[in-house]
């Protein structure tokens, strides 16, 4: 478990339950070419975990068996993964919406360089990471040459008709804070990254999603050797909104790691913290083929209120 989680497991956070099932989201490994400084997934190019065949099928059923209409796929770069296509493919054969946690980045690595028309043959919903609409500070979290590459392919995928009025391919970006502030107002953050990118790049996007930092993984350990953790949990709590719990992504989604083991949420996920059914100490996707997940209590501590602070966050952006 990690080493965070011992400063936010005592917490008064409210008493949540489970809702419709309505997104799948999966985790397919923890390789990535990039290694960004608020990843709380602590990704890099040294991680080895990745989803097997056998797991990507038990997806797949599940997904039958489940009805849930939309398949929201993770990493690391989730591209990386060798059964990505294949599941991409299948996914959409059986008419699942498909979400693609992209950065840009991978676009242009060795390999993967037809990847942008495969997401526009399968009509994928792209969600791109773009943390800011400035070189440098892009560039500080994320490495050197990222924003740069991140244009260029962005400018690649509004060629394909991503992001374009009428195309029906959707191409959404994602902000997040550099430090341990929240982030400012998504509709107002959006307006302004419309306006600059498009009038400096000639790029065009759906919607902005501004995502507030977590305290785990390598954003949480960056916290706690700057003694900034509890002032971080703090600010989270103040900030606090009742009316968010009614929208937050952890009652209608469910977070499966690249073992196939079943979490609330990705962030639970990165925290070892897994999924309370049925008694199994660490419940695995096949246990949950006729499974009735409606009502079942959420595993919540100090981290979630990063999920309820100010206008709220989720993987879908803002909450109100």
């Amino acid at each position: 478990m990690h080493d965070v989680l011992p400063h936010i497991t005592e917490s008064d956070f409210p008493a949540i339950r489970r809702g419709e099932l309505d997104t799948l989201q999966v985790n397919l490994g923890y390789r990535c070419n990039l290694s960004c400084l608020h990843c709380h997934v602590a990704a890099s190019p040294r991680r080895k975990e990745e989803m097997d065949r056998e797991t990507v099928d038990m997806v797949i059923r599940f997904l039958k068996r489940s009805g849930a209409s939309t398949i929201d796929l993770t990493g690391g770069a989730p591209e990386m993964n060798a059964h990505f296509r294949y599941l991409v493919q299948t996914a959409r054969e059986m008419g699942v919406r498909v979400i693609d946690r992209c950065n840009l980045t991978i676009l242009e690595e060795s390999g993967y360089e037809e990847l942008a028309e495969f997401f526009a043959e399968q009509r994928v919903n792209v969600v791109a990471s773009l943390p800011c609409y400035m070189e440098d500070n892009v560039d500080a979290q994320r490495g050197d040459g990222v924003f740069g590459s991140s244009i260029r392919m962005l400018q690649r995928l509004n060629e394909l008709g991503y992001g374009k009025a009428g195309t029906e391919l959707e191409l959404d970006l994602i902000y997040n804070p550099e430090g341990a502030t929240l982030p400012p107002a998504q509709e107002t953050l959006e307006a302004d990254y419309k306006q600059v990118l498009h009038e400096r790049y000639g790029i065009s996007f759906n919607a902005l999603y501004a995502l507030t930092n977590l305290p785990i993984g390598r954003f949480g350990s960056t916290l706690i050797s700057k003694g900034k953790l509890q002032g971080y949990i703090d600010l989270l709590r103040g900030a606090h909104q009742p009316e968010n719990l009614k929208n937050v992504m952890c009652r209608s989604q469910l977070s499966v790691d690249w073992q196939g083991r079943v979490y609330d949420c990705d962030f639970n996920q990165m925290l070892g913290v897994p999924l309370r059914y049925n008694g199994s100490v660490h419940p695995h996707l096949s246990e949950l083929l006729d499974a009735a997940l409606p009502g079942l209590p959420i595993q919540v501590y100090n981290h979630c209120y990063g999920c309820t602070a100010g206008q709220g966050s989720s993987c879908g952006g803002a909450l109100t």
